[in-house]
């Protein structure tokens, strides 16, 4: 993005000049400015723990050393004179935050994106409107939600509590893995859309990942999204917590009602701040969406009602310019960072399953930055309870961070993987965080060490 350096200044002041409305409101994916070199690189990380192979970004994501100097301004701006922040600063500063979601993402209207908390709160947002409809009767009791069965695990929870309780009616599709291709998704999704539809019941709502968390998987969310309007589908939800910065997000090209995506896991910004795209040329009542918690705002349109859900700290929202000035010092911005993550990370996922003999858990092209890993077999890892003693022995013994995951064997199967470690890749790993965890597991494996070992 083309931008002065005077460019933070401005927003700091509250105020948003011409120059800047311009990049907001069409801001490019390169930048003039020098590019970053692998030593600024290293310094805008330097709050890392050095000694540990952080191969996970894909849980709590990464800040660099400058958006976090960005967001301390905007605190003490708040802190110096709160309202003047309040009066001045919050509503523009957010306003052009929401406009770069906007252009990023190719949405019709900057009306179309609100920023929230986390790709969990947007989740209530969507579930809490569905559930309103059955306990107001717009929806028959029994009427169908479906969702993956990799699903997010507090998204799985939020359709519990209140899809399920509202009295509707939810179907999981089960999806294999290891996954083989793309069409084994959409042959289970259609199967599951086939069950919602029986008995007369309509099929209300889907929940579709764009980026499965556990096991990582991409999910062909175009074709499915086009299945569900084939199928009269009421509205589709994308969950894309892993979405922007990781994979492709076009809100036009996926044609989803609702999209979220964290910009704190793959968009560098910090902890915690994600956006909720709510189609507006949808006729299924999106003005009815409303924040779980209700401020003086309530009423005045979703954006509005994030903006302000009262006194918190807002400036993770109000950094997204700066990280998008961050994101730009990279060659091709997002789009060279999710190319090079990508291929990075499947090169690191292969030379660790041909040092132990196993193989991926999907095609390298049904990934992001994120590839599923398999663990030798002698490991014997046999519950989710392994993967967490595994992992933490990982993490106290051998200082690598690195998320496990446990897929029970199928009937028949005999000396099968089933574990699978998920790894990561971001602009600041290095090629010696994956050898430190390959050779963790040699030296695990050849003392004879097995998951049974460890106790809780």
């Amino acid at each position: 993005m083309a931008t002065n350096n005077n460019h933070t200044n401005h927003t700091l002041n509250g105020n948003i000049t011409d120059s800047d409305s311009a990049v907001a409101k069409k801001p490019k994916l390169s930048s003039p400015s020098p590019e970053i070199t692998d030593s600024e690189i290293q310094s805008e990380f330097s709050h890392h723990d050095p000694c540990i192979a952080r191969i996970n970004n894909g849980s709590f994501g990464s800040c660099p050393q400058s958006i976090i100097s960005a967001q301390r301004l905007w605190q003490l701006k708040f802190l110096r004179q709160p309202d003047d922040f309040y009066f001045n600063g919050l509503k523009p500063g957010i306003l052009q935050s929401r406009t770069i979601v906007k252009s990023l993402i190719n949405a019709d209207h900057v009306d179309e994106v609100s920023l929230v908390d986390n790709a969990t709160t947007a989740a209530a947002i969507v579930l809490q409107k569905s559930a309103r409809s059955f306990t107001e009767g717009r929806f028959n009791k029994g009427d169908v939600a479906v969702m993956l069965h990799y699903a997010y695990g507090a998204v799985k929870k939020s359709v519990e509590a209140y899809v399920t309780r509202a009295g509707g009616h939810v179907i999981e599709v089960q999806l294999p893995f290891p996954v083989q291709s793309k069409e084994e998704i959409v042959t289970e999704f259609r199967k599951a859309l086939e069950r919602g539809k029986g008995n007369g019941r309509k099929v209300r709502l889907a929940v579709i990942d764009h980026v499965t968390s556990m096991p990582s998987v991409v999910i062909p969310v175009k074709e499915l999204v086009q299945i569900c309007r084939e199928e009269s589908v009421e509205q589709v939800f994308v969950d894309a917590a892993h979405g922007i910065g990781c994979v492709d997000v076009d809100m036009k090209e996926i044609g989803a009602d609702f999209y979220t995506s964290n910009l704190h896991k793959w968009f560098f910004c910090p902890p915690s701040v994600a956006f909720l795209y709510c189609r507006k040329s949808s006729s299924k009542g999106n003005d009815d969406l409303h924040h779980p918690v209700v401020s003086h705002e309530y009423g005045n349109g979703l954006a509005i009602e994030s903006a302000w859900i009262g006194t918190r700290d807002y400036s993770a929202q109000l950094v997204v310019p700066s990280a998008l000035e961050f994101i730009n010092r990279f060659p091709g911005g997002i789009e060279g960072i999710k190319k090079r993550n990508h291929e990075t990370v499947v090169k690191m996922g292969e030379m660790l399953v041909k040092a132990w003999g196993t193989h991926l858990g999907c095609p390298p092209e049904m990934c992001g930055s994120m590839i599923m890993v398999g663990l030798p077999v002698s490991l014997g890892i046999s519950s989710e309870s392994d993967t967490l003693k595994l992992r933490t022995y990982l993490r106290d013994n051998f200082e690598v961070e690195v998320p496990i995951y446990f897929r029970a064997p199928k009937d028949g199967e005999v000396d099968s993987v089933t574990g699978y470690a998920r790894i990561s890749h971001q602009v600041y790993n290095k090629v010696e965080d994956y050898h430190k965890f390959r050779d963790a597991i040699n030296k695990i494996v050849s003392d004879g060490f097995t998951c049974a070992c460890l106790t809780n």
